[in-house]
């Protein structure tokens, strides 16, 4: 297993780890739209923030997006190989060296699995969150 920063390269997998979020959309990652995906990186890159992935036998088989930790998927099929439980140490360490104070995520509240795996890294539930699609 290796943790690193995400490339344009890896985003048609990016996409299709991103679809499982959110299984009921099947229209909420498109893998038509590389391109508008790309911009996005890019826009992120530019303002500090990354994408980590973890690979797993040379596959990208999870992945988390470091700000806010956002987007934070492993592939069902690699669940258990704590691929996961990596991500989150890494983004830990980037998060420290980058001089945050403290490491904050969401999580959709249908996602109890979730909640339990962050909760034993140490995450404790302090908010509820809020957003408008725009």
């Amino acid at each position: 297993m290796s943790i690193r920063t995400a490339n344009e390269a890896d985003l048609p997998r990016l996409i299709e780890l991103m679809a499982q979020l959110r299984p009921d959309e099947p229209e909420a990652e498109d893998p038509s739209c590389v391109e508008d995906y790309a911009r996005v990186l890019a826009r992120m890159t530019a303002q500090g923030q990354s994408v980590l992935v973890a690979e797993d036998d040379g596959r990208i088989a999870g992945a988390l997006v470091l700000a806010i930790v956002e987007n934070m998927v492993v592939d069902e099929a690699a669940r258990g190989k704590r691929l996961g439980e990596a991500l989150i140490e890494q983004a830990i360490v980037e998060a420290q060296r980058a001089g945050c104070y403290k490491l904050s995520l969401t999580s959709n509240k249908r996602r109890t699995e979730a909640h339990r795996f962050y909760e034993r890294l140490g995450f404790v539930q302090t908010h509820e969150a809020f957003r408008i699609d725009l």
